[in-house]
């Protein structure tokens, strides 16, 4: 059933896929979906992540 609405929805935005493509491409949204699914019920305390970018290099001071 995945796989009618992938192609409905690529075929509405132009994009033609084939049938080997459009079995990854179902894999992977079910992969999304699931680490969705456990991102929504997580506590975000525990995924506490921070990027800093240091102009001028990798260095820290």
């Amino acid at each position: 059933m995945m796989k009618v609405i992938l192609r409905d929805v690529l075929k509405s935005k132009g994009v033609q896929v084939s049938e080997s493509h459009l079995d990854i491409l179902e894999q992977r949204w079910q992969s999304i979906q699931y680490l969705k699914a456990d991102i929504e019920h997580a506590v975000l305390d525990d995924y506490d992540i921070a990027l800093t970018s240091t102009p001028g290099g990798d260095h820290v001071e």
